[in-house]
């Protein structure tokens, strides 16, 4: 890379919604892969609100990232939880399901998992 990239999620590349307009994942592409920002509403959960639209039983994309703000729970399909929350670096395997925790919307960054995400298949 030997150019100098400026991009922002308030003009996005692409937005996916999620089902019953619970949230968004807005993502910008790069030349090291796309970075995610998304906004899940308060009530949305991963099995309510993009199993849907993936059609796997949970949800099957690694994640590493970071929560701007509000609160999310995952549960890994073996029993694992973890809560994460504004500042919180999350690293987090396939085969999950989260939801948010609270009334603010949980805004998450992603360099690994939202190629796909929310992606009809």
């Amino acid at each position: 890379m030997s150019t100098l990239i400026r991009m922002n999620f308030d003009a996005p590349e692409e937005t996916r919604p999620f089902e019953q307009n619970k949230g968004r994942l807005d993502l910008v592409n790069t030349e090291a892969g796309p970075v995610g920002r998304a906004v899940f509403e308060p009530g949305w959960r991963w099995s309510d609100h993009v199993k849907p639209i993936a059609g796997t039983d949970s949800c099957q994309a690694p994640h590493i990232g970071y929560c701007l703000s509000g609160r999310l729970v995952v549960v890994m399909d073996n029993g694992d939880q973890q809560e994460y929350g504004p500042g919180d670096v999350m690293v987090v395997p396939p085969g999950h399901d989260a939801w948010v925790v609270g009334d603010e919307p949980c805004v998450m960054l992603d360099w690994q998992g939202y190629a796909d995400y929310a992606k009809p298949h």
